[in-house]
């Protein structure tokens, strides 16, 4: 029996050792054809210029990681390469080749066209973070051009001048909120965040336009809707540069407030949908605002299927955090600029002056007298776009400033490296709102913060509108100085925002007002 037992074993464990060795075998090969993949990538693509990868296996990821890590605006090294290697720049990580586009002739034709689509292996990224659904399949994150059109077509009318007009009250009304909290501290002589209170008042702004809620965030200091913004904006990062990230221990309990703070969003989006889905139901009037049109954009209620309930949401949560956080960051910028150059801050306060006056309401019409007052807004998005970057997928062999691309790279598209580029714009550092004077010749498809082309920001002329009404206000009413010794430096969270609060000291300049 003891040697039967010893024959058993034997055999088991030869199989044991036997599978082993086949399933090792067979994780070689396939590494082996993987290794041959990428060398093959390699010769397909080596002639486009790029710099020296950092490895055979993981191309350039290391450095990208490395900037990822090391808390730098990752586009700064874009710019970087740009300068070096010219219009068309390759980047390899693993087997996919990304191309930095700053040529403009390509970049109109390839951004303006639907034949290009969304980058998969870029947008599916913000499908969820870190196992949460997040912008999931919604109007930013698409990929499917068909399947976008459809959302973008009923969201427009959300969207289109009539609407905006009617909006001119709520900006002006929200916006008052922001001028009695500064009044406190300039009565008070308290330094002034003013990143957070322009997140806050954008906030106010957007849920109120866009899904008939009255937060008051400018009051009400508790609500939670801000730090899981900043939670799933910070999350972003890590989860779509760096795959190691969920496996350091260290990193949970940022991870697990970041997938609570997803949570929330979402089930604050299925609570809203439902109450103005009950006020529909009842026959109440209900605003042709955002949300009303997020509902149509899944068709029937009847024939409603899972999916179209998590593309509202999906639509829902990107409103919700693209609707304030951009605008915000500009704000932000802006102050910071205006902070810096004195001389351009009284020029725009002049021109408010001779166009609002002392009134405190501020019209639609008055906004297009604001002439110099939008190029401030312009060149602070020329230097500090919020969202700086878009990818499109190259199906087609294409040539670029006479560089053959064979199809199959992924185009970057960075408004951001383009704008610091002195090939488009002199003394690009320099904040110099006169580029953007009405008669100034236009930026040739390098200046492009919303994007462009049919994929273009929908809600850039909603921004725009509020952002002037917000600087109009603040101009008229306050002066305002940079505190000394705080960071100019900007924060990359897939979005860029100022790493500092921009924090100010707040002065009356109208005390009447």
């Amino acid at each position: 029996m003891k040697q039967v037992k010893m024959d058993l074993f034997y055999i088991l464990t030869n199989w044991a050792c036997y599978a082993i060795f086949h399933i090792f075998l067979l994780i070689a090969v396939a590494f082996l054809v993987y290794c041959l993949y990428i060398k093959h990538i390699h010769m397909k693509y080596d002639h486009i210029p790029g710099p020296p990868r950092d490895s055979f296996l993981f191309g350039h990821s290391p450095t990208l990681l490395d900037e990822t890590r090391s808390d730098r605006n990752i586009h700064d090294k874009s710019l970087q390469w740009a300068e070096m290697y010219g219009p068309v720049v390759r980047i390899n990580t693993l087997h996919v080749v990304f191309i930095l586009v700053t040529c403009p002739g390509a970049t109109k034709e390839i951004l303006m066209s639907s034949k290009y689509p969304k980058a998969k292996i870029v947008f599916k990224q913000l499908h969820g973070l870190f196992g949460e659904r997040f912008l999931g399949s919604g109007l930013l994150t698409a990929t499917d051009h068909e399947q976008w059109y459809k959302q973008r077509r009923i969201m427009d009318p959300a969207f289109s001048s009539l609407y905006l007009r009617g909006l001119m009250g709520t900006f002006n009304e929200r916006t008052e909120n922001l001028m009695e909290e500064l009044t406190k501290f300039a009565d008070s002589k308290k330094e002034a965040k003013m990143l957070q209170l322009f997140n806050r008042v954008t906030f106010d702004v957007i849920t109120k336009v866009a899904f008939g809620m009255d937060l008051d965030l400018i009051k009400n200091k508790d609500s939670p809707f801000p730090r899981a913004i900043n939670a799933c904006l910070k999350g972003m990062v890590p989860s779509i540069r760096d795959m190691l990230f969920q496996l350091m221990p260290k990193n949970r309990p940022f991870i697990k407030e970041v997938r609570e703070a997803c949570q929330l969003l979402r089930t604050t989006g299925e609570a809203w949908i439902s109450k103005r889905r009950t006020a529909v139901k009842n026959g109440e009037d209900v605003p042709k605002d955002i949300l009303t049109q997020i509902i149509k954009s899944t068709g029937q209620e009847e024939k409603m299927t899972k999916e179209d309930e998590d593309v509202m949401l999906d639509n829902f949560v990107t409103i919700f955090i693209a609707g304030q956080d951009t605008t915000a960051s500009q704000l932000a910028f802006c102050v910071m600029e205006l902070g810096r150059n004195p001389e351009i801050m009284e020029k725009a306060q002049k021109e408010v002056d001779a166009v609002i006056g002392m009134r405190k309401e501020i019209s639609y019409d008055d906004l297009g007298e604001l002439t110099y007052l939008s190029q401030v807004l312009k060149e602070t998005l020329r230097l500090y776009p919020s969202a700086p970057g878009t990818s499109r997928e190259i199906l087609e062999d294409m040539t670029i400033s006479g560089v053959h691309i064979p199809a199959g790279v992924v185009g970057r598209f960075d408004s951001y490296v383009c704008g610091r580029m002195e090939t488009f714009f002199k003394d690009p550092m320099t904040f110099d709102p006169d580029r953007f004077q009405p008669d100034a010749p236009k930026p040739y498809y390098c200046y492009y913060p919303f994007g462009l082309g049919p994929r273009s920001c929908l809600g850039q002329r909603f921004a725009q509108m509020e952002a002037k009404v917000v600087m109009a206000k603040l101009l008229q009413r306050f002066e305002f100085s940079l505190v000394p010794g705080q960071s100019f430096g900007i924060l990359d969270t897939a979005t860029l925002r100022p790493k500092s609060a921009v924090v100010c000291n707040i002065k009356h300049r109208n005390p009447n007002l």
